[in-house]
């Protein structure tokens, strides 16, 4: 900070002038183009989403590009791009004088008004962004010293947190394994080994049909299959206030399962009552003293689990559970002693790579504070007067 804090007392005491978007950068449309026009190929296609749809043999840019998507859920979303890319529904931007403004502190500046940005959104049936709604955004343009040294320090941060997200999934990976094979007794040598028992799903489990009226849910204990997060996250805290019908009842250690896309990994574990819908299975332990919830919320979550219901799913563009089969997956059932042991160790582990309170996510998400704490206070300029 104190580099940059002297580069701008020499260079621009005074303050910096701020020039529209319009008025500094080449805000060009993409072209639309679909996969039977060309051929696969290395090419990125930057459209409406927040990756490439897919990737062709051609490119319509080439160098440093900034792109916004133009249309859809994410319209607005912005993508920074050193490589050859087809800009598809989205346009890009281009600084018109590199000399005059780095793009990569353009991107960096652009990114700390994204929220601003998709507020732009028009449209009721498809949102889309144009052209025409950013290029009025006013950008600071400092002397290129100073842009330098800003693009210098924030991509440390984002290197660091590349580093710290790499190694999150390494240990994820590490995770899954041990996981695996914690639950499949492979190799197992335990005290319980010759006490082990492979059993169905539907013999000591089974779904929970109770129902209750709306008004007998209290308020935030709702949990549909929208408030179930991916890939096991756990629910989302800002919970759906239902209004009227009657709900599938939970209860504290009962297991709510999405129905909806298993490949999506909904999944949650109870810590209260509630009620949900038809959309979220219920199951529960026949007998807490055989089965443990939470060695069977760890069975559930395995990628053996979910690669089952993954296949024995219906249906085509919203592929459902299949209720019979789920209840017919086999896993091996250990005394309770035994499952304690595999939770208490797994407990660790997922401690270790989802809680956001210890671990790499503490560290990750401390990161990322520190990261946009800085990048609003270095992209916070003096305006110069004229």
């Amino acid at each position: 900070m104190s580099k940059i804090d002297d580069l701008i007392q020499e260079l621009c005491p005074d303050g910096v002038e701020y020039k529209t978007l319009g008025g500094c950068c080449l805000l060009k449309r993409g072209k639309v183009i679909t996969r039977k026009e060309t051929r696969e190929g290395e090419y990125p296609v930057v459209s409406g989403g927040r990756v490439p749809s897919y990737y062709i043999d051609k490119f319509n840019r080439k160098g440093e590009t900034i792109t916004v998507a133009g249309s859809g859920a994410y319209a607005g979303h912005l993508m920074y791009w050193e490589q050859p890319i087809w800009v598809g529904d989205s346009f890009s931007i281009e600084p018109e004088s590199k000399e005059e403004l780095n793009s990569k502190f353009l991107y960096y500046y652009l990114s700390n008004k994204q929220h601003y940005i998709y507020g732009l959104k028009k449209g009721s049936g498809v949102p889309h962004v144009k052209p025409s709604d950013v290029e009025s955004l006013k950008i600071p343009v400092p002397p290129m010293g100073v842009q330098q040294e800003i693009v210098r320090v924030l991509d440390s941060f984002a290197e660091l947190e590349a580093e710290l997200e790499a190694e999150l999934e390494r240990r994820k990976a590490q995770y899954a394994y041990y996981r695996d094979k914690l639950l499949t007794f492979s190799n197992s040598e335990t005290y319980y080994s010759e006490q082990i028992r492979w059993v169905r799903l539907g013999e000591v489990a089974h779904y929970v049909n109770e129902k209750e009226l709306f008004t007998q849910v209290s308020a935030g204990l709702y949990i549909g299959v929208n408030e179930l997060l991916q890939d096991f996250k756990g629910i989302n805290s800002e919970q759906e206030v239902i209004a009227e019908g009657k709900l599938s009842k939970f209860s504290n250690g009962d297991i709510l399962l999405g129905n909806i896309r298993p490949y999506l990994k909904k999944m949650w574990l109870a810590n209260c009552s509630g009620g949900t819908n038809g959309d979220v299975l219920v199951i529960r332990a026949n007998d807490l003293s055989t089965l443990s919830s939470k060695y069977l919320f760890h069975v559930l979550t395995s990628d053996l689990f979910v690669n089952y219901n993954v296949q024995n799913s219906r249906g085509g563009k919203m592929p459902r559970g299949n209720k019979k089969a789920i209840l017919k997956y086999t896993f091996p059932l250990p005394p309770l002693e035994e499952q304690q042991r595999v939770v208490d160790i797994l407990g660790k582990f997922d401690a270790l790579v989802n809680d956001i309170s210890q671990g790499l996510p503490a560290e990750i998400e401390a990161r990322r504070k520190q990261y946009e704490y800085y990048r609003d206070k270095l992209l916070t300029f003096k305006k110069k007067e004229n």
